[in-house]
């Protein structure tokens, strides 16, 4: 993990999780209680080569995934935003899954 500030200051680490998609959790601007963001930083949409033509991509793959672009109009929520009661009931999940591999 490499942690960096915001433009705002607020602590910030960047990771990418074991497919390559790049992750962060970054203190929360929240006023009223203690809150950080975790999850994907960019959704990076895909659909099936096999299936694009069908819903209006064009693509020269017939097979694997290709990119889906989505509308600037279509808002898509990629990280949860918690608070420290949510935060609290993760971690003993994670930390069961750190020493056994269940969950």
């Amino acid at each position: 993990m490499k942690k960096q500030k915001t433009d705002r200051g607020f602590d910030l680490y960047k990771f990418e999780d074991s497919y390559g998609a790049k992750c962060s959790m970054q203190k929360s601007s929240a006023a009223f209680e203690d809150k950080v963001w975790l999850g994907v930083d960019d959704p990076d949409p895909k659909i099936l080569a096999s299936q694009a033509s069908k819903f209006g991509i064009k693509t020269t793959k017939r097979n694997g995934w290709v990119e889906y672009p989505i509308p600037k109009e279509v808002s898509m929520i990629t990280r949860m935003h918690l608070n420290k009661k949510q935060v609290k009931s993760l971690v003993w999940v994670l930390i069961k899954f750190l020493i056994t591999g269940r969950i």
